[in-house]
């Protein structure tokens, strides 16, 4: 069985926008990335570390634990052995504490890059394959959260391909998640249920290329 590690915020998460609550796993892309590999015969199964909040190199002045790169290479360590982690990450670290534009953001992925691959998993095991998804293009942001992104639709100009340069630069796989869905109709900044559907289902032939271009990679050189 492939083990997946979903490294992401309350996109990742399943907030339901501009509440508290949260999709179920089956509705969450995460859920349905693994119940769909599984359907398509790619034994897998999606761990899912998310937090609502988390930046990447940023810390959260009001709430404490939301630096990404903090405890990650332990988080990996953790789960191991993992044949792929996804890193989806930037949305947050444009709320309006925080003064950055778009290149430091995919800068602080490419630092999570660097820390999962200094992971100290066991010496028998690899470390696993990167998947950089790119958040889809933050909106004007609605509702309860308007005050806390004001302005992050123009802070986060250009973020999508700042990463796809970081991803390539590092030889990591990458996705744009702006190439299929928009951000949330409801807050701007989130998915609704219907674009977690859309993110999930478009990252199943992705993802089932990774695991089975690994697993041809392993065969041939034994």
């Amino acid at each position: 069985m492939k083990q997946i590690l979903v490294y992401g915020d309350s996109l990742s998460w399943g907030i339901v926008p501009d509440s508290r609550r949260r999709f179920q796993f089956e509705d969450r892309w995460p859920g349905l990335l693994e119940v769909r590999l599984n359907k398509l015969g790619c034994r897998s199964r999606v761990i899912e570390d998310c937090l609502n909040g988390r930046r990447t190199i940023w810390d959260d002045p009001i709430k404490p634990g939301r630096k990404g790169i903090e405890g990650l290479a332990q988080r990996i360590e953790v789960n191991s052995p993992l044949d792929l982690v996804i890193v989806l990450l930037g949305t947050n670290d444009f709320q309006c504490m925080h003064e950055i534009q778009a290149l430091d953001s995919a800068n602080g992925i490419a630092d999570l890059i660097t820390e999962i691959r200094s992971s100290p998993i066991e010496p028998t095991m690899a470390h696993p394959d990167i998947l950089v998804v790119a958040p889809p293009l933050i909106q004007k942001a609605k509702g309860a959260i308007s005050e806390k992104f004001a302005d992050a639709e123009i802070k986060a100009r250009g973020l999508n391909q700042a990463i796809q340069a970081i991803a390539t630069k590092h030889a990591c796989h990458f996705f744009d998640a702006a190439s299929v869905t928009q951000t949330s109709r409801v807050d701007g900044v989130h998915l609704d249920l219907d674009q977690h559907a859309v993110l999930g289902q478009a990252l199943v032939p992705v993802v089932k290329g990774i695991l089975e271009s690994a697993g041809t990679e392993q065969v041939d050189g034994a």
